[in-house]
């Protein structure tokens, strides 16, 4: 017979290389939302759930049972085979560990391959991840990320993870740079999904000297920042990154490559063309459709970015602050590099 397990019981567990933690609700649930890298082994796909939830809302609990039971059993062998190609240990969960998991664990008994079950399911570990996060004491000292448009931030931070210094990409975990044209070429993540990955990270790293995250708003594309980490920011030391226009221009043409995004650009151009002076707007526009797009990121950068980098720069003239002025992000990382070995040697 299966074995529920806590969430707690099942963080312990994760620490394990042989666990794999499957998600056996429906792909649109799993997309939406789901345990940080779990495997979708569905019970029901989207339209059989449909099917099953409409029976249990207007008909009967027994006949959505009926219907349920008679779905799953067509699958049992593609199911129990895929679930037999999975190595070691294996904990199954559905949204509130109901008939779904309870159903794939106990079949998977049967065919004697052991299963824990996440008691309370998805939603168990949802309300963990929220409490968790409100009451998280994040200790490491902030060193944040400064640099107008183009500096190469979030860059500069992989960097220094590959370096193994303790980094935390806020934008990564997000899906999203964190401007107009953010989204462009990424998959954003939801405030769950956002959360979810968020606390794994903060776990990891919690016991570090230090951490480095790069200056994000209160909110990145249509994820909120949770508070703590709003005011790790304003207390943190600032490390600022001081590169000239034209390698911030390259750097954003590499980041962002336009030319496989163009009409994406141009149409995201639009939410924010009424805020630059209309002459200098039209020439913005017209650079984008002539594929001129060093010239259009230049001008956008002078007219739009850097005054209002400028502006929000300001709310940090008290706080601890280093600056590095650098042509190109080999020397902004060796910058970096050099100034945590003064301060952790």
């Amino acid at each position: 017979m299966f074995q529920d397990i806590t969430i707690d019981e099942l963080r312990k567990l994760k620490d394990r290389k042989d666990l794999t933690i499957v998600d056996v609700r429906s792909p649109s649930e799993y997309k939406d939302s789901t345990l940080p890298y779990s495997l979708n082994i569905p019970v029901f796909d989207d339209q059989e759930r449909a099917e099953v939830g409409t029976l249990y809302k207007q008909t009967s609990v027994q006949a959505a049972k009926d219907r349920g039971l008679e779905i799953f059993s067509a699958k049992l062998p593609a199911f129990i085979t895929e679930f037999a190609g999975i190595p070691g240990e294996k904990v199954v969960f559905c949204w509130r560990g109901g008939m779904r998991s309870r159903t794939a664990a106990t079949v998977l008994s049967l065919m004697d391959i052991h299963a824990y079950r996440l008691a309370g399911g998805y939603k168990a570990y949802r309300k963990w991840v929220l409490d968790t996060l409100d009451s998280f004491n994040f200790n490491p000292k902030p060193y944040v990320i400064h640099g107008n448009t183009g500096t190469g931030k979030t860059n500069l931070l992989h960097r220094l993870k590959g370096q193994g210094h303790p980094v935390l990409d806020l934008e990564g975990l997000a899906g999203h740079r964190g401007s107009i044209f953010g989204q462009i070429g990424l998959k954003a993540n939801n405030q769950k999904t956002f959360d979810s990955l968020l606390l794994e990270d903060l776990i990891k790293l919690e016991h570090s000297p230090y951490v480095l995250f790069e200056a994000e708003s209160a909110r990145i594309g249509k994820v909120v920042i949770p508070p703590f980490m709003v005011h790790k920011k304003a207390v943190g030391t600032q490390i600022w990154i001081d590169m000239p226009l034209q390698s911030r221009v390259q750097q954003i043409i590499e980041d962002y490559q336009p030319e496989l995004y163009k009409e994406q650009y141009i149409t995201a151009f639009q939410l924010i063309k009424s805020r630059i002076h209309v002459p200098i707007a039209a020439e913005i526009e017209r650079c984008l459709h002539a594929d001129l797009f060093a010239e259009a990121i230049e001008m956008i950068l002078q007219y739009y970015y850097d005054p209002r980098y400028d502006f929000s720069s300001q709310q940090y003239e008290e706080a601890e602050k280093v600056t590095f002025t650098v042509n190109n992000l080999d020397e902004a990382e060796a910058a970096v590099i050099n100034y945590l070995s003064s301060q952790y040697t």
